[in-house]
């Protein structure tokens, strides 16, 4: 699928892919900081990973997918965006792909975080160790619809939003990480690891 007729689908119906501004600042990061090495956690159907790769012509990229339906579209995404020969597509739960990818001793220079958001905070130490020094973390969608900054949350999105807030902490907390959050669309936490 191309990059285009996702973003036209998503249009019509809700699809959960990286949003316009927040796009903007991904790539304009990228651009700036050359990475090598990219592992993104959730590839959907592999449009911002295609967009990645687009941003950074020497990149390889590492992405995790436990869907195996949206797996295939990915696949074919990055065929159909001639970047196919620099993805490996881990088709796994996303922690299970991280504690792997730890154990085998992989580092990246970026790591793109946009999986399931009640799980950030369980995955950022792995993702921490496999963070070269100097590399950047990008958490997508951290303000969750906007609960986040809410004072009351309705019980169905309490753990989720919790889970976030503790994710938020625990990185701004980090004196290994230089670390900022920013309200655009559904919010960025961007990281870099200096240390």
């Amino acid at each position: 699928m191309k990059l285009s007729q996702i973003k036209q689908l998503s249009q019509t119906k809700y699809l959960p892919i990286i949003r316009p501004k927040s796009e903007e600042v991904l790539c304009a990061l990228l651009r700036q900081n050359a990475p090598r090495k990219i592992l993104e956690v959730g590839t959907f159907y592999g449009y911002s990973g295609a967009v990645m790769l687009q941003c950074c012509k020497e990149a390889e990229l590492c992405t995790i997918e436990k869907n195996a339906e949206n797996a295939a579209i990915a696949k074919q995404t990055f065929t159909d965006e001639q970047v196919a020969d620099r993805v490996r597509l881990i088709e796994s739960d996303a922690m299970d792909a991280i504690c792997m990818l730890e154990i085998q001793g992989e580092k990246f220079d970026f790591i793109f975080l946009d999986g399931a958001k009640g799980q950030y905070a369980k995955y950022l130490p792995y993702l921490k160790s496999l963070l070269n020094k100097g590399g950047i973390l990008l958490a997508d969608d951290i303000s969750f619809h906007g609960y986040v900054a809410e004072q009351t949350v309705k019980h169905k999105h309490r753990t989720i939003v919790n889970n976030l807030k503790k994710f938020i902490s625990q990185v701004t907390s980090d004196s290994d990480f230089e670390s900022e959050v920013f309200e655009i669309e559904d919010g960025l936490l961007i990281a870099r690891k200096t240390k």
